[in-house]
């Protein structure tokens, strides 16, 4: 053959590499408002930055008539590019072969940019759309997915892996995103389940359908498998380099930079009165985030989840957080199972990654009652507490109004090597509030009073509890607080906590790995 041969024959299968499963099965994308595999590589991606790897793999079964089936790419997409010039690795699956399903080329395809990923410290998005196994490869589809999930293993803490779920993901196909550290769904065209409503019938009895079993609102309200949900697939690609701009490339890097046209010095008069006189009366922290935030932005995670406590990404001069907040406007704030874990997870997530932690406590404590007892609050409150006092980056804690009981040293205490510790004058910080530690200080000496002597003893005790510890200073005494500052300077007091912490170095010691009680 010619050399002009040779290349009309690469263009040739490049043109049909590029075709998918053929036009209608793409079509058939667009009619459940779902983009190709490649449209979404291309809208993630700067424009012409990618670079695609293996696009004239085929699976190689010659099982139940496979061996008259092939196309090119085996239905995923694979390869590197760049999102605001910083190079990712992306996999995008392609529902137009074989439903995407993954065969034992398809895993390698995945694999081979995980292993090129972790060598050069780079993050992996993964876009989902797949029917799960490809049945007909049997145990050698088994062994790609624990091929895909060993990598996903070795790459935590290592570089940022990023799931977008656009279409189903169902069977061992959820263990890959749920191994990573953010999954988005999609409300539209996403689910996720282990098995599915038809097994769920035949095994259980019960009814129910693919929505309510798996559906994105399902798993960011309920079980907070989901860390985002967004209305549809361009939305959520947005959402994706948004995230990214948060985060460094590696654990060795620092998150980067950007411009800060917002002052230092900015002070915001309502913080001032941002808390009610009234310990009991509720209002929301994301209003204090929003203010002493870069541009009063915020991108919080979970939204929808375990809404006691809110996490999320900002910044501050120009410099990426992550932020942990008890939130009074919902359960008053309390620490319960599921907040444990979410902000667990969060604080782990920005101690790997070299971001610093701000907290913002306002907790009356942890949530009683059996169903948490039984739950194992005890266990899960723990990882909150284990992921504090193991994080090394910058932590930086200010006390807005309540921190009682184990939930204040939870919250990032001073105890558990938090660097700066503020509280406002508002803050209460103690083992209890005063009604209960009164009750259980005084129950001896009111036995043999009247009712009223009773209750006017009782309101004596709870003020001369109040005036002792229902404030700040009886902590910054012994030096757990290191300064009790005005509300509105707030922001400008976490910029210069951060700027002097730029250089911190911490260390934990040297093992094997730790045993965070799961």
């Amino acid at each position: 053959m010619t050399i002009e041969e040779n290349i009309q024959g690469l263009l040739e299968r490049r043109e049909e590499a590029l075709k998918g499963g053929g036009e209608k099965k793409l079509e058939m994308q667009h009619k459940k408002g779902k983009f190709t595999a490649r449209e979404r590589v291309y809208l993630l991606l700067d424009e012409g930055s990618f670079e695609e790897y293996d696009m004239f793999v085929s699976h190689r079964s010659t099982d139940f008539g496979l061996e008259k089936e092939h196309y090119l790419t085996d239905g995923v997409i694979t390869g590197h590019g760049t999102i605001d010039g910083r190079v990712v690795y992306i996999f995008s699956q392609d529902f137009s072969i074989f439903g995407g399903s993954l065969s034992e080329s398809y895993a390698k395809k995945i694999c081979k940019i995980m292993d090129q990923a972790m060598k050069v410290g780079a993050p992996v998005i993964g876009l989902n759309d797949s029917g799960g196994a490809r049945i007909q490869e049997g145990v050698k589809s088994l062994a790609g997915y624990a091929d895909i999930f060993q990598r996903n293993i070795l790459a935590s803490g290592l570089i940022p892996q990023i799931s977008a779920i656009f279409g189903p993901c169902a069977g061992g196909a959820v263990y890959s995103p749920a191994l990573t550290d953010f999954i988005l769904m999609s409300k539209e065209n996403s689910y996720m389940f282990v098995t599915g409503p038809k097994v769920t019938k035949t095994v259980t009895g019960e009814d129910i359908t693919t929505d309510d079993l798996g559906g994105a609102e399902v798993h960011e309200r309920k079980s907070g498998v989901s860390h985002f949900i967004v209305e549809d697939e361009e939305e959520g690609i947005m959402l994706i380099r948004k995230l990214l701009s948060f985060l460094p490339q590696n654990n060795l890097e620092d998150p980067p930079l950007v411009e800060c046209s917002d002052p230092i010095s900015r002070m915001e008069d309502a913080l001032n009165e941002i808390i009610p006189d009234d310990a009991s009366i509720p209002y929301d922290v994301k209003d204090v985030i929003f203010m002493i935030t870069d541009n009063n932005e915020f991108l919080e995670t979970q939204e929808n989840y375990a809404k006691n406590i809110v996490t999320g990404f900002a910044r501050f001069n120009g410099m990426p957080v992550g932020i942990v907040a008890n939130q009074p406007n919902y359960l008053a704030g309390v620490l319960d199972i599921n907040a444990s874990r979410k902000a667990a997870r969060f604080v782990r997530f920005c101690d790997a990654f070299n971001i610093p932690i701000i907290t913002l406590v306002d907790v009356p404590g942890f949530l009683p009652g059996s169903g948490q007892e039984y739950g194992g609050i005890i266990l899960h409150g723990a990882k909150l507490l284990f992921a504090y006092g193991e994080a090394t980056v910058p932590k930086i804690t200010i006390t807005l109004r309540k921190s009682y009981g184990g939930a204040h040293d939870v919250m990032g205490s001073k105890q558990l090597r938090a660097d700066l510790n503020y509280a406002w004058p508002s803050a209460e910080i103690a083992v209890m509030g005063a009604a209960g530690a009164v009750e259980i200080l005084e129950g001896k000496n009111v036995k043999n009073m009247t009712a009223k002597e009773k209750d006017e003893y009782l309101v004596r005790k709870e003020k001369e509890y109040k005036m002792k510890f229902a404030n700040p200073y009886d902590a910054a005494r012994y030096g757990f607080i290191d300064d009790v500052i005005e509300p509105r300077n707030t922001r400008f007091r976490i910029i210069r906590g951060l700027q002097t912490l730029a250089t911190k170095k911490d260390t934990n010691p040297l093992k094997k790995h730790s045993n965070l009680p799961l």
